[in-house]
């Protein structure tokens, strides 16, 4: 029986090779996904007689995954324009193809973040209407559902005006059916909230986006600064590559970092650890909380297939949880939700384009 052939499983696509730990890290974070969800299968592409012993290994994943030999391997140090011309034989240009054929709902990969979105972009095209596509990322925060979106994250270091009206919309859109947000509240990234501060194309993205909310149903809340990622005040965060991918790192080595202090403060004398043991319960619910493994995977925005990079140093936890997000969005028919979403705003968005043309303010 093919994948998927037994009704309500989804197929994920994952590229097992690329990341800085290797396949065995990958295949044991596919492994606990598969253990705690009957709902998963899987496509691993790679060395097939690699990939096969270390499946063999793994029990959950008896009879959930299929292995597509593909012998080439993108590294990190690939150049998106020759990983797009020569790697038809890689792990990363099979797991696209899989979503590309329609076998599976969504490809996973810890490899080359702009290899990846290069042959993602060629293989699966973009959305009509869609000009730059974006990834996007979970940030944890005050909110009640525990997370907002921000976007771009590395996709394009330089954004117009026009592209941060679609990482609006596309965003919106994430966090309306990936986190059941009824009408988001969507703000621009910049350095201060007064409406005079900012780069020419940040104050004619706000005109441009601030007249795209009805059609797009979203609450525009203005400029944003740093302090407000993690915040109540805004679902979702636009803002250009270059910027946003900073902002991701630094998130990521400062939550390490408290991590890291708060471990040697803990073990740095006897009272401490018995404090440590006496609140053991509540310390590990704030690792979980602060630990970027939990929250790892950024979602490709703006293509006709869905694509969730996972970070190049993740382990088994931080594979499992870029699955994990792989899965609910595909349970949730996110990207046929989206497509027709950017297809409804797309003449929405043209027109403010348009619009802002004629004024005079657009760039």
């Amino acid at each position: 029986m093919p994948l998927g052939g037994n009704s309500g499983r989804i197929v994920i696509s994952v590229d097992a090779m690329g990341g800085d730990r290797g396949a065995a890290a990958v295949v044991a974070g596919m492994a606990n996904s598969a253990a705690r969800n009957p709902d998963i299968e899987f496509i691993l592409h790679g060395p097939e007689a690699a990939l096969r012993e270390l499946v063999s290994h793994q029990p959950s994943l008896a009879g959930r995954c299929q292995i597509r030999n593909a012998e080439g391997v993108v590294s990190m140090d690939d150049k998106p324009s020759q990983v797009m011309r020569n790697g038809a034989g890689t792990s990363m240009w099979s797991a696209i193809e899989s979503v590309r054929n329609g076998e599976a709902t969504v490809a996973v990969s810890c490899g080359n973040t702009g290899a990846l979105m290069a042959l993602s972009v060629i293989r699966l095209r973009r959305l009509p209407g869609v000009n730059r596509p974006a990834i996007a990322c979970l940030w944890p925060s005050r909110n009640p559902v525990g997370f907002n979106v921000m976007l771009d994250v590395g996709a394009d270091i330089k954004a117009e005006a026009a592209d941060l009206l679609q990482y609006a919309l596309m965003g919106a859109s994430y966090a309306r059916n990936g986190l059941g947000i009824a009408r988001p509240r969507v703000g621009i990234l910049n350095v201060g909230t007064e409406d005079h501060k900012g780069r020419a194309e940040l104050k004619q993205a706000q005109d441009m986006i601030a007249e795209a909310t009805e059609t797009g149903n979203f609450d525009y809340v203005g400029f944003v600064e740093g302090g407000d990622l993690p915040s109540d005040r805004v679902d979702v965060i636009v803002t250009d590559g270059f910027t946003g991918n900073i902002a991701l790192k630094t998130g990521e080595g400062t939550a390490k970092l408290v991590g890291d202090f708060l471990r040697q403060s803990l073990a740095s004398t006897i009272a401490s650890r018995i404090g440590s043991f006496l609140a053991l319960g509540s310390l590990k619910r704030l690792r979980q909380r602060i630990d970027p493994r939990q929250v790892n995977g950024g979602v490709f925005l703006g293509l006709n297939g869905t694509v969730v990079k996972s970070h190049g140093s993740a382990d088994a936890t931080g594979v499992s949880a870029a699955i994990k997000l792989a899965f609910r969005l595909a349970q949730s028919g996110f990207q046929d939700r989206l497509a027709a979403r950017v297809a409804s705003v797309a003449s929405a968005g043209q027109d403010a384009v348009e619009k802002a043309s004629e004024d005079g303010t657009a760039v």
